[in-house]
């Protein structure tokens, strides 16, 4: 299961994602977010598990807690959406008569 986590201090890192949900069972990954411009944090991640019942425990008793001195908002994370594309626009070139 993959699980969205946010509001997320800047200094927490990959390994401490990892280790917050690690008590909960098996992680297969865990990755902080990072700005690719300024390369810092941009403040949430991704951790997946593969026990889902685990997962849903963590979700559960992780959500609202207090990280670094941040609540921290933890769920099920949603399926990337695709990304409109430029053809998606109307189009109002030149070539339109009116």
């Amino acid at each position: 299961m993959n699980i969205y986590v946010s509001n997320l201090s800047f200094a927490v890192q990959d390994e401490d994602l990892r280790e917050f949900f690690a008590e909960y069972g098996e992680v297969s990954s865990a990755k902080v977010i990072m700005d690719k411009y300024t390369n810092r944090s941009k403040g949430f991640g991704f951790v997946e598990m593969s026990d889902d019942a685990a997962a849903q425990k963590a979700i559960a008793e992780l959500d609202g807690g207090m990280v670094d001195g941040r609540a921290i908002k933890v769920m099920v994370a949603k399926p990337k959406e695709e990304r409109r594309t430029n053809n998606s626009r109307p189009s109002y070139s030149n070539n339109n008569r009116w």
